[in-house]
């Protein structure tokens, strides 16, 4: 039986995988060791081509997708069902055992309306990683989609939420070793665009208040932040490079590592 404690949750984004990416085949090599790993993955680029191909225009408030009622459904379609499951055949092609599933599963992620102007947008209030830990006991690599279950207007719904905050909630969740973020970037990186290779929470909560972080890595940060009140470390490493993530598991350097103060 692999040792739960030992757990990684991993933030797949849509933009480290591509034609010769060996992240899923170290996810495989891991399992065969005995290190359980969760997977969580985004997917909004999808999301984006199929809402364009259907001719559903994709609308921006404050930087974050407007989900209206349509717009729900092909997230929910293409996250949960065409994304996951790519990477569930995917791994089990590779000989690895996995099952997917969404936030909406096994009230693994609860949520609310995160703002009003945002549509079926969520924000994550608790996690129960019951089911995760169903799947981890028997050897399995649980592949997550970031679609959550909540309410509105007291009657039960989808909402879709954002990929980075739903691995921090559920690395908080689990108690994890540790979190990993593969992204397209080598890291933070400070204004002479160097990577920044150890940050503590104090100064990183500086680097976003400043402004100094920014984009697709302030919920990263934020979801680090989160975390990291309870668990020792989190990482944000260049999901690009070959067995990127088998690399980081063994002790490889590089990317930028937050900790707490």
């Amino acid at each position: 039986m692999q040792q739960l404690e030992k757990t990684v949750v991993v933030k797949l984004g849509g933009s480290t995988l591509g034609n010769h990416d060996t992240i899923l085949s170290d996810v495989v090599e891991l399992q065969k060791q005995g290190v359980p790993v969760v997977l969580v993955h985004g997917g909004a680029q999808r999301v984006s081509q199929y809402l364009s191909l259907l001719g559903i225009p994709t609308t921006f408030y404050k930087g974050l997708r407007l989900t209206d009622k349509r717009t729900l459904e092909i997230v929910t379609a293409v996250l949960a069902g065409l994304v996951n499951k790519e990477l569930v055949v995917a791994i089990q092609g590779l000989g690895g055992k996995a099952i997917g599933l969404s936030g909406s599963d096994g009230n693994l992620l609860q949520a609310k309306i995160k703002d009003p102007n945002l549509g079926y947008a969520g924000e994550i209030l608790a996690s129960d990683p019951s089911i995760l830990k169903i799947m981890l006991a028997a050897g399995y690599t649980p592949v997550v989609a970031p679609i959550s279950f909540g309410f509105v207007d007291n009657t039960a719904t989808l909402l879709n939420v954002n990929g980075d905050t739903a691995a921090g909630e559920i690395a908080v969740a689990l108690e994890t070793t540790n979190l990993i973020f593969l992204t397209d970037v080598s890291g933070i990186q400070n204004q002479a665009g160097k990577t920044i290779p150890l940050i503590h929470t104090t100064e990183a909560r500086e680097m976003l208040y400043n402004g100094d972080i920014s984009g697709g890595m302030i919920p990263k940060v934020e979801s680090c932040l989160r975390a990291l009140t309870v668990i020792r470390k989190a990482r944000i490493i260049d999901g690009r490079k070959p067995h990127s993530l088998l690399n980081e598991i063994n002790g490889a350097t590089g990317g930028t590592t937050i900790v707490p103060d």
